[in-house]
């Protein structure tokens, strides 16, 4: 981690802080139209998508039906409900873009990812054995965790989390490592799992049941159309929240370090604990703009189309103080993930060498 002086850490959340500032001054109906034209989008794809499911009976129909429902849940999941419910439009008092009461397209409920994700992970982004994002409890990325047997094939670990993700995510707050070392006790978990079980089963009823019960007939189609809806979503999401924490450069922390932290420290683990990739205006919109996780780990809860004209302010910020800013193509992240994944399910008297870049 870059070791910056006190003053330059005050230095550092005053520059970040400004620009912070700066977008809140200005947040108005430019923010309010692009989220409205999300919803609206997201609404075509997946009224598209479900009218057309019942012809799936012709391949290059259940072919078009089958992407329009997936990526209607990418957006759903990435661009709307994740920035919603990290409060990016509570400013706008619309009751249906509320950050404490929207529930999105996804078996994890939306309780469940506020303690897990916008508290537990952006308070302790990257802190070994605080976050529990990184790697969720599966994946071995850094020599912090001890190698065992078990970490030689994580690379099917990450094939199965990246088909299951959202059941994965829905499952996290469960703790399963804790449960199996008795470090934490099932009895303990039971208001979550009612809660848990509530929600999946909804969403596993609405896909895997009702829809394909309104077409009886073609129940089949409809029922594997979903099913590949919500692949697509799956894979799609797992990569990029994947690119924007995995990464070779993406560091990592200890709980001393994170301990008692300013601002200005807290700046910089973000800054240096996440990973952007470059790409198209449309890529940015399906990941959600999680492209630019460095700039949704510092500013979380500004609207996330914001970040391509942040992201250039806080690359100056980051030349100012001589602070890395992790980012490349989507090819080359990716690539990365992969290569961390597989050097650290190797055991750590190979782990310790330096990395071949």
């Amino acid at each position: 981690m870059n070791t910056l002086s006190d003053q330059q850490l005050d230095e550092l959340q005053k520059d970040l802080d400004a620009i912070r500032d700066e977008v809140l001054a200005d947040l108005g109906e430019r923010d309010a139209n692009h989220i409205r034209s999300m919803v609206r989008l997201h609404r075509k794809l997946e009224v598209g998508g479900r009218l057309l499911m019942p012809f799936g009976f012709i391949p290059p129909v259940f072919l078009a039906a089958t992407a329009s429902l997936g990526l209607a849940k990418i957006l759903e999941n990435m661009e709307i409900g994740h920035n919603v419910m990290h409060g990016q439009y509570d400013w706008m008092n619309d009751p249906s873009l509320n950050s404490q009461t929207y529930e999105w397209d996804t078996a994890c409920s939306s309780e469940s990812w506020r303690r897990t994700h916008n508290f537990e992970h952006h308070t302790y982004t990257n802190v070994i054995g605080k976050d529990r994002d990184y790697g969720y409890a599966v994946l071995r990325l850094s020599n912090d965790e001890p190698w065992k047997p078990r970490h030689t094939f994580q690379i099917l670990n990450y094939a199965a989390l990246s088909i299951l993700f959202q059941w994965g995510v829905a499952l996290h707050e469960l703790e399963a490592e804790k449960l199996s070392h008795g470090k934490s006790h099932l009895k303990e978990k039971r208001p979550f799992l009612r809660l848990a079980a509530k929600k999946a089963g909804r969403q596993a009823f609405k896909d895997y049941v009702f829809f394909p019960a309104l077409t009886l007939p073609v129940a089949p189609i409809v029922l594997a159309g979903n099913a590949g809806a919500n692949l697509i979503r799956n894979l799609w999401s797992s990569t990029v929240i994947f690119c924007g924490h995995f990464t070779q450069d993406a560091e990592t922390f200890t709980e001393e370090e994170a301990e008692g932290e300013s601002k200005g420290h807290w700046y910089l683990r973000q800054l240096t604990g996440s990973s952007n990739f470059t790409g198209g205006k449309w890529l940015h919109i399906m990941s959600g703009h999680l492209s630019f996780q460095i700039e949704h780990h510092v500013f979380p809860d500004l609207p996330a189309h914001r970040y391509p004209e942040i992201s250039e302010k806080v690359q100056t910020v980051c030349r100012k103080h001589g602070i890395h800013y992790n980012t490349g193509s989507f090819g080359k992240q990716y690539s990365t993930v992969l290569k961390r994944i597989l050097r650290y399910s190797l055991p750590e008297r190979i782990t310790r060498r330096p990395a071949v870049a």
